[in-house]
């Protein structure tokens, strides 16, 4: 039996680091040639991808806080081998918000946020759909987060706003195109142990003191995101489009 992701085309948006870094890694071992994006951090796509040959390996670089980065992205992706069978929209950025902070410092955050978080994702994701339609098949997997239906610190209102932005975008593609073959799901993590999530944890307690109000004790590591989307790309659960499958340990249940 060949490998379940042969001959499949993924793209990959925030490949260098992070749930990225390992999707990219699980998904090439899988035997899907992939796209692997990045913003600055070359050598996090370039270690990602490390262990495929040249020909199943595409690094593209762009930085969604750029109007229409997003089509850059889907072009040099769709013109690689003429076709992609699987987007994960995965970029993201979260800035901390201070509700009494400054008009100008608000406005900012939000703005970033949203440009990063949802107007590129929604570009591309727009590009994606209509490549699908077009073939009758392919599958879009956004990563949301648990901050998307739960309260979470002060300070993350811009970053779970944007989540649920997505989340809500994702399962309109899987209602509005389910009968032209178009997939669409999103996962939703907990607390997953990245950098950025450590940064994040440090003034709570760093990663042991918020690990300990957890229902396993322990964060979720990246590579079981990874594998969720393995699973999905295969494409073999139509059924399940539409769905937000929850990975937080037990730490939070809808």
């Amino acid at each position: 039996m060949g490998q379940p992701l042969e001959g499949k085309v993924i793209l990959v948006t925030g490949a260098s680091r992070g749930i990225g870094f390992e999707i990219v890694r699980e998904v090439g071992r899988a035997g899907a040639s992939v796209v692997a994006h990045y913003a600055r951090t070359k050598h996090g796509a370039e270690e990602a991808t490390a262990g495929l040959p040249p020909d199943r390996k595409l690094l593209v670089q762009a930085d969604f806080a750029k109007h229409r980065a997003g089509n850059t992205v889907w072009d040099q992706a769709v013109g690689w081998k003429g076709r992609v069978d699987v987007l994960v929209n995965n970029a993201a950025i979260l800035t901390e918000l201070d509700w009494d902070g400054s008009d100008d410092e608000w406005d900012r955050i939000w703005q970033a946020t949203w440009q990063v978080n949802v107007v590129e994702p929604a570009r591309i994701t727009r590009s994606a759909v209509r490549h699908f339609a077009a073939n009758g098949e392919g599958t879009v997997i956004s990563l949301s987060s648990w901050l998307a239906y739960r309260a979470g610190r002060a300070g993350t209102a811009a970053y779970s706003a944007s989540k649920g932005a997505l989340t809500a975008l994702t399962k309109s593609v899987a209602g509005d195109y389910a009968r032209q073959g178009v997939l669409a799901f999103n996962i939703a993590p907990g607390m997953v142990r990245t950098d950025m999530s450590i940064d994040a944890a440090e003034e709570f307690g760093g990663e042991e003191g918020t690990a300990g109000q957890l229902a396993m004790g322990e964060w979720i590591p990246p590579v079981e995101i990874a594998r969720i989307v393995v699973f999905l790309s295969r494409g073999d659960c139509r059924h399940l489009s539409g769905a937000t499958i929850d990975i937080n340990g037990a730490s939070y249940m809808r």
